[in-house]
């Protein structure tokens, strides 16, 4: 028998002719999982994600009050329950638009934006979300990234057709040209994005109805219109709707203003006129730079000497700690001051310069680089999206972890339509987005379980999350949210950041408490005086029989003892939570909490912000009036029944 021959043994030689560089994109090609396309469930809701961030960045930034509409069409249907279809996305909203020459790059280049290089807060970090959904919708289905952009109202749109080449990173346009097929928006100006994929359309906590509602919750500024698949074969014209009349805040409106679906669409209306506060971009705290960026930074500044340098390459250094980290890092051989040359710092000068950096003390990051949601604006948007008795909401002051700032709210639904048998539910926000996965995971829902509701009369199991009628929202604003992976699901367990998430949630969790005891002693009260009327009545007719007694005489002194005695039944609360002696309750000294009594509404908060978009539609908050502005026409109204507002 022949013998075999040998496959010869690899050498160094053979081994470098096989290695090659990995694009990027050809890297999250076959790593998907990790930009959060899973499963074709998921996939579906991280493309219509990454296309509504974007939107609501574009027009914040440019000062435009967001109108967003996301269209899934159904072009292929399942096979079975367990397979995806085919689905067409269409996302279209009235931003500024996106330059011409910019398309490409934007939409078919991974790791390309102008959000990574900036401390400032943003939906989007990366410059991959957008990018990757086209490259996933390529994979899937071989089909191009379809994008209109209106940059010019009084031009015409470019429409292109571009798919990426997951070997370069780069980009392939397959059609451009110039068209005047773009949908009418309020501003004349626009982009719309289509992507044709393989996914799997269903209802659920972690659905695209989910995303779309808690995204309305935490941008209450924004109106959103939704087009599911059931909803899309149907006559697409939203004016042709007469059952549908936009609500501009013309008139006063008795009801809340609350998600309202239509026989072609599901509408998340705006309830609130203001957008966020406008942030302003900081330079990196020393804290939060590690050794090796240091000496990066010494290599590429434009800065000649080191007073420069840690003026302008860093915040919160002035130059008294300038003078003492340069007299730490001088040595007997070499003294270091401000106007010493950065030419002249060796590795060793720098590292001693970077360790006495770190020593010293030093003011917090300003905090100017974040615009939280705000009391009014969360209190508001849980009206809009929560039906429920009781709300209250708390904003902490802002934090630092690793050199970041950072600013946690909180917010609290309880009671109403709201399930008193199961877990309560928690929705978490990241710089305004929803956060639908890994919630065990997360650093919010972690703060949530370590907070301790029996304090606050609510039911909680050891080791798990408060039972009963209650919905808690966390939203956590960063100039860079630390999440635990690419695809942004879950918040990194910080230290400093958990501490600020169960801070918040105590502050409402105490107003939750003190509102649950009230309607409790209430409850009882209006117990203990049933049994009085109960028995009044024989008293006095036991009484006019042995004694003589005037029954009706009697019968009114006992009844107006018993009023007396049970008065608690009859109390309203005001809005700072007390019992209201007169008809004139105190008027709120804070906004941070609202009550629906008696399946009434409580529209101050959402009206008065209506009557804000009549008069300046587009104005943009300020830090000191975002709080005020809205509540000052709220405090000129008499306290009513129907609904109250408290501090707690």
């Amino acid at each position: 028998m022949a013998k075999k021959k040998s496959k010869p043994r690899a050498t160094a030689e053979s081994m470098a002719s096989k290695q090659r560089e990995i694009s990027v994109s050809e890297f999250f090609a076959k790593n998907r999982h990790l930009l959060g396309f899973d499963n074709p469930r998921k996939a579906l809701l991280t493309t219509i994600k990454e296309a509504v961030d974007n939107a609501l960045d574009a027009c914040e930034e440019a000062e435009i009050l967001p109108d967003i509409e996301v269209k899934i069409e159904e072009l292929e249907a399942p096979p079975s329950p367990t397979k995806p279809g085919r689905y067409k996305v269409t996302i279209t909203d009235n931003g500024p638009g996106i330059v011409r020459r910019q398309v490409e790059n934007i939409f078919g280049k991974l790791l390309y934006g102008s959000k990574f290089h900036r401390l400032k807060m943003s939906r989007g970090q990366q410059g991959i979300g957008i990018s990757a959904a086209g490259m996933y919708g390529l994979m899937t289905t071989g089909k191009p990234m379809v994008i209109h952009t209106k940059p010019n109202k009084k031009k015409a749109a470019h429409h292109i057709e571009l798919a990426m080449d997951t070997s370069k990173n780069q980009p392939e346009v397959t059609i451009d040209v110039e068209t005047d097929d773009f949908p009418e928006t309020s501003t004349g100006t626009g982009t719309m994005v289509a992507i044709i994929l393989e996914a799997r359309f269903q209802r659920g906590k972690t659905s695209v109805e989910a995303y779309l509602e808690q995204t309305a919750i935490a941008n209450p500024h924004a109106k959103i219109t939704f087009i599911p698949p059931d909803k899309a074969s149907e006559d697409p014209t939203l004016e042709a709707d007469e059952q549908a009349p936009e609500s501009n805040g013309d008139e006063e409106s008795s009801e809340i203003v609350r998600t309202a679906e239509y026989a072609d669409r599901i509408e998340y209306p705006r309830t609130i006129a203001e957008l966020p506060t406008e942030t302003e971009e900081i330079k990196p705290h020393p804290y939060g730079v590690e050794l090796g960026n240091f000496l990066r930074l010494l290599k590429v500044t434009d800065e000649k000497q080191l007073a420069g340098f840690f003026k302008n390459e860093f915040c919160r250094v002035p130059p008294s700690v300038v003078k003492e980290v340069t007299k730490k890092a001088s040595s007997s051989k070499k003294t270091i001051t401000g106007q010493t040359y950065i030419s002249t710092i060796d590795n060793a000068a720098a590292e001693k310069l970077y360790k006495a950096l770190q020593d010293s003390k030093l003011r917090s990051p300003p905090t100017d680089c974040l615009a939280p949601i705000g009391v009014r604006q969360m209190l508001a948007g849980m009206l809009k999206g929560v039906q429920a008795e009781f709300y209250t909401a708390s904003t902490r002051n802002p934090a630092v972890y690793r050199g970041n700032p950072f600013q946690i709210e909180a917010a609290v639904a309880y009671g109403g339509d709201l399930p008193g048998d199961q877990q309560a539910r928690v929705i978490r926000f990241a710089n305004r987005v929803p956060l639908l996965y890994q919630q065990s995971a997360c650093c919010s829902f972690k703060s949530v379980v370590d907070t301790s509701w029996r304090n606050y009369n609510m039911s909680q199991p050891r080791g798990g999350s408060p039972v009963g009628p209650l919905v808690i929202m966390i939203h956590m604003a960063s100039v860079w949210v630390p999440f635990t992976s690419e695809s942004k699901e879950a918040i990194a367990d910080y230290d400093e950041i958990r501490k600020e998430m169960k801070l918040a949630l105590q502050d409402c969790g105490r107003k939750l408490g003190q509102y649950i005891r009230r309607r409790q002693k209430m409850k009882r009260e209006g117990e203990r005086r049933d049994v009085f009327e109960r028995y009044i009545g024989e008293i006095s007719r036991a009484c006019n029989a042995l004694t003589g007694t005037d029954t009706k005489e009697l019968y009114e002194a006992l009844m107006k003892q018993a009023k007396r005695r049970t008065e608690i039944a009859d109390a309203q609360l005001d809005e700072e939570g007390k019992f209201i002696k007169d008809e004139h309750g105190k008027l709120a000294k804070e906004e941070d909490v609202i009550i629906v009594q008696n399946g009434a509404v409580a529209n101050e908060v959402q009206d008065a912000a209506k009557q804000e978009a009549v008069a300046k539609p587009s104005k943009r908050s300020t830090k000191k009036s975002a709080k005020k502005k809205v509540v000052k026409k709220v405090r000129k109204k008499k306290t009513t029944e129907k609904a109250s507002l408290f501090e707690g």
